[in-house]
């Protein structure tokens, strides 16, 4: 007769620390994965960067969540100015509508598509 019942302990701790271990390599994968996959527009979001284009916004801005989800991921590599964060910056530009984009010294405000941002930086979407 087992009266301190061990062996049922020791593996129910077993199985509760093999699950914990299993949960976090789970968590870490999918961690590493989001961050490294790239974003279907990351080409064109990388050229609107390096001509030189600003998109200026906030982030209690519909509209300016909405740009934002246009590019998805590749949103990171778009120059982002945060009007919140930032509101010297864009007094300075001249900004008083969001989403607001600086193109080669030109604004347009308001959401763009990306075929429309494509036209007006001669960034190619392919």
């Amino acid at each position: 007769m087992d009266v301190g019942g061990g062996d049922n302990t020791e593996r129910k701790e077993m199985v509760v620390y093999t699950t914990i271990l299993i949960l976090i390599i789970i968590f870490g994968y999918l961690i590493v994965v989001g961050t490294t996959t790239e974003g279907s527009y990351d080409d064109f979001a990388k050229c609107l960067n390096e001509k030189g284009a600003t998109m200026y916004g906030t982030d209690r801005c519909s509209y300016c969540n909405e740009q934002k989800n246009l590019f998805g991921k590749s949103f990171a590599y778009i120059n982002y100015i945060n009007c919140d964060l930032n509101s010297g910056t864009c007094s300075a530009a001249g900004v008083s509508n969001y989403p607001t984009w600086i193109i080669e010294n030109n604004k347009y405000s308001g959401t763009k598509s990306l075929e429309k941002l494509s036209s007006l930086s001669g960034c190619s979407l392919e």
